[in-house]
């Protein structure tokens, strides 16, 4: 699973060719949760509150690129690094 993007101990990854809807997978201490990318609602897992709170400030900063990347992973193509919550 491709990482676009590791912060504060949280990695996000995208699956290449992955389901509907376009989501990303956050990562935190054995956690793990999916998000959708348009709404930022979790569908599945769960992260403790402050990282969901990280995740979600992350994620409304870089939609549009979580975006692309979600059509880059379709295509098989290589996706791009997103910058980390600073």
């Amino acid at each position: 699973m491709p990482s676009v993007s590791h912060f504060l101990g949280i990695a996000i990854y995208m699956y290449f060719n992955d389901h509907l809807p376009p989501h990303f997978h956050a990562e935190y201490g054995g956690d793990e949760a999916l998000y959708e990318i348009r709404t930022l609602l979790v569908y599945e897992g769960k992260l403790p509150g402050r990282v969901h709170n990280l995740v979600i400030e992350w994620a409304d900063l870089h939609r549009d690129e979580l975006m692309d990347n979600w059509e880059r992973a379709r295509g098989g193509q290589e996706l791009v690094a997103i910058a980390p919550l600073v």
